[in-house]
């Protein structure tokens, strides 16, 4: 996972006219206070993130994300609500909610980027889907500025003996990393 989430680091100076937000799964009819569902984990650390970057910027948010699933919500609309109740004004959310995939991500929000003459777009996803995710928006002739989150694991290594036991994060872990190297593979066809 960290040869992944090395590849990019945050800015120093953020630089900006828009935000995209990449999706990341969501619940569709969990209890929440602004309403119905739940950003999941990776989900959620972005868009704190994509909060934080428009508190520094005041840049708007593209959410790019859809209902991927029949049981996973409208992730863009679901993380729509939560930056209303985080104080981000209505006219600074910009909701893209056909995407189900990666290469949905950077099709679906060049054409916002494009009909709104965004130039210099800020892309927030998960450290250790940055690689794919550039990738992609490249191939759509954008350029952006990588904004890594979600980190899930330490930037420099530290050796602890429960390492070594069997988990169902480390699991998870080689799975997430397992999925980008296959998707990064794949980047050439689709």
């Amino acid at each position: 996972m960290r040869s992944l989430e090395s590849r990019y680091q945050p800015p120093a100076m953020v630089s900006g006219d828009v935000i995209i937000m990449l999706g990341g799964g969501a619940t569709a009819d969990t209890p929440n206070v602004h309403g119905k569902g739940h950003l999941m984990g990776s989900a959620a650390n972005r868009l704190l993130t994509a909060a934080q970057l428009y508190h520094i910027t005041g840049a708007p948010i593209i959410i790019s994300g859809g209902q991927v699933f029949a049981n996973t919500g409208k992730e863009a609309e679901i993380a729509r609500h939560i930056l209303l109740g985080l104080g981000i004004p209505d006219e600074k959310i910009i909701v893209e909610g056909q995407s189900l995939n990666t290469t949905d991500n950077a099709k679906f929000s060049k054409q916002i980027v494009v009909e709104r003459d965004f130039t210099r777009p800020i892309l927030v996803t998960s450290a250790f889907h940055m690689v794919r995710s550039v990738g992609q928006f490249s191939k759509y002739n954008m350029t952006v500025l990588p904004y890594p989150t979600d980190y899930q694991t330490n930037t420099h290594f530290i050796f602890e003996w429960h390492q070594l036991w069997p988990r169902a994060d480390a699991f998870y872990n080689s799975q997430l990393a397992i999925k980008e190297y296959l998707g990064l593979l794949a980047i050439r066809w689709f």
